[in-house]
């Protein structure tokens, strides 16, 4: 395979390098763009898969993303690798910026002035983290309660906010990859007419 590494990446590397990339986030974000635009699926399906992406990416629910934007594409007729591709808004950078932005539209949308202190979101994170590796669904159950005041607003706020990404992206993506297909279709006919006649 042409540009194939020499050495294998461990799978704590790949998720590394997904999370924050070796070189840079611009050539990062150009490389998963040439990407998406290169799926042979239609514009609509391709837009579609990752502006469901975009909007799994606002949903407070880490680490379920990915899944969340393959199940809505799938139900959706959305390119489910279109999805993964555009799952990949959330990162270091952007998910502070996400997180405080759901949260406080959350907050206005319920009327309420929930606080989120660090502390109880570590604590209650933590808590998560280790009822989920002991296998405990009581334990589960009790730090989800524990993080719901600070879920529930950020759950609420994801939907407009999410939406409205998802909106711009779709609209983005196809306009993207219908002027792909073109570039496409011209470089093809271009061959053909230059190929020599027998």
């Amino acid at each position: 395979m042409l540009f194939k590494r020499k050495k294998r990446l461990s799978a704590v590397m790949r998720l590394r390098y997904a999370a924050w990339p070796a070189r840079s986030f611009r050539r990062s974000f150009r490389y998963r763009l040439l990407r998406l635009l290169r799926i042979n699926a239609s514009a609509h399906s391709i837009a579609l898969g990752c502006a469901l992406g975009v909007f799994a990416v606002f949903t407070p629910f880490l680490g379920l993303q990915m899944t969340i934007a393959a199940l809505l594409a799938l139900a959706l007729g959305g390119s489910v690798l279109a999805s993964a591709v555009g799952s990949f808004a959330g990162n270091p950078l952007t998910y502070p910026i996400i997180w405080i932005s759901t949260f406080t539209a959350g907050n206005v949308l319920l009327g309420s002035s929930a606080s989120a202190e660090i502390s109880t979101l570590s604590n209650g994170a933590e808590a998560l983290g280790r009822s989920i590796r002991a296998v405990s669904p009581n334990g589960v159950a009790t730090a989800v309660q524990g993080l719901w005041p600070i879920l529930k607003p950020m759950a609420l706020g994801s939907l407009p906010l999410g939406g409205l990404s998802a909106l711009v992206t779709y609209f983005f993506v196809r306009q993207l990859a219908r002027a792909q297909k073109r570039a496409r279709v011209v470089a093809a006919a271009v061959m053909r007419a230059d190929a020599p006649r027998r």
